[in-house]
């Protein structure tokens, strides 16, 4: 498809009208508003570009697509609708932003130095793995971040999901409506999760739809192609210990390798699902932008901007900010109001339909 010129790109030692740093639905959306208004717009997106829809498959929540499409397709598509109207992509990581006097901006990125009127800060978040052998591996493969994106591959399966705070109940929730048996695995004898939440979950525990294990940790995960099980560690002072032998272990007809204060064991399962927090990508912006006792980035409205940092000119979208919803079309939905705000500080006029 043919590039839509709507803006040029800046002569060299000039200043780009917006920098976006980034390049998942926030950063992309943003970019296809700005070049839109006819502000000329770099990108920086990383030396692996895409966010976390490029680890995830089928997603069958974005409108648009009501056969669903394969997370990597779905952001090369946002990404050629941005560059179809003319946004400059670099695949760089931007390793510094600092303030260039009272007016620009400037950016490095491979030791490259890159001026900017305003910027959209659409970083993201990471998930926080566990960091256990054969996890990498079978990421995609059996493991998971995303119940609500990954949810009904897993049908009449058997399920884990590791973590006690409100993002693995939420999981665990929303799995119970898909798999044959939801297991909620936690390393400590209480959640951390919001009463409410928790309430839920005990619940649906009590219902047979949620089964607990207390001061439970995931050593490994197991399986060549496919995740095939995980060998478990549960400590002997848990309230889980004693339970062991005498039912889940006769259930699953496992053993148990008893070793100074924990109990060894594997269990046969068709998906893990981590959800012990995850890691805003914050840390160049840290003494330059205000963040959030989580490192996750302040968002402001105030003087009629919706998507502002504590320094004007530089606007937030996406999950970097957004450790609520953390879903692909709200990331998308702040990546358009940034742009929009990103256009009125430029005095640029914001596209229509």
């Amino acid at each position: 498809m043919d590039k839509i010129q709507y803006t040029q790109k800046p002569k060299e030692g000039e200043p780009w009208d917006v920098a976006i740093i980034g390049s998942g639905p926030a950063a992309l959306t943003a970019a296809i508003y700005t070049t839109r208004g006819a502000a000329s717009t770099v990108l920086f997106a990383g030396a692996t570009w895409g966010g976390q829809l490029m680890l995830t498959t089928e997603v069958d929540n974005f409108p648009g697509f009501p056969k669903g499409i394969q997370g990597p397709e779905l952001m090369m598509r946002m990404r050629e609708q941005a560059e179809r109207f003319s946004t400059e992509i670099i695949d760089s990581l931007v390793s510094e932003l600092k303030l260039e006097g009272n007016q620009y901006f400037y950016l490095t990125a491979d030791n490259q130095k890159y001026f900017a009127k305003s910027v959209v800060v659409a970083t993201g978040a990471e998930t926080k793995w566990l960091e256990v052998p054969g996890e990498e591996k079978l990421r995609g493969r059996g493991v998971s971040s995303c119940a609500p994106c990954d949810a009904p591959f897993f049908k009449d399966k058997e399920v884990i999901v590791v973590g006690g705070g409100d993002s693995a109940m939420e999981e665990a929730l929303v799995l119970t409506k898909y798999a044959s048996k939801v297991t909620l695995v936690h390393r400590r004898d209480e959640f951390k999760a919001s009463v409410a939440m928790q309430e839920k979950v005990f619940t649906a525990e009590k219902e047979g739809k949620i089964r607990i294990l207390w001061g439970t940790g995931v050593e490994e995960m197991l399986g060549e192609t496919v995740l095939e099980a995980v060998k478990l560690r549960t400590n002997k002072d848990s309230k889980q210990a004693g339970e062991l032998k005498d039912g889940l272990l006769k259930e699953i007809k496992g053993e148990v390798i008893d070793e100074d204060d924990n109990l060894f064991w594997k269990m046969p399962i068709n998906g893990v699902f981590v959800a012990i927090g995850h890691v805003p990508s914050t840390n160049i912006f840290k003494d330059i932008l205000d963040l959030d006792e989580k490192g996750y980035m302040k968002r402001f409205e105030k003087d009629g901007y919706k998507t502002l940092t504590s320094k004007k000119g530089i606007f937030v979208a996406g999950d970097v900010h957004d450790f609520h919803y953390r879903q692909a079309i709200t990331a998308a939905g702040f990546g358009c109001m940034a742009g929009m705000d990103a256009l009125k500080y430029l005095d640029k006029p914001v596209p229509t339909w």
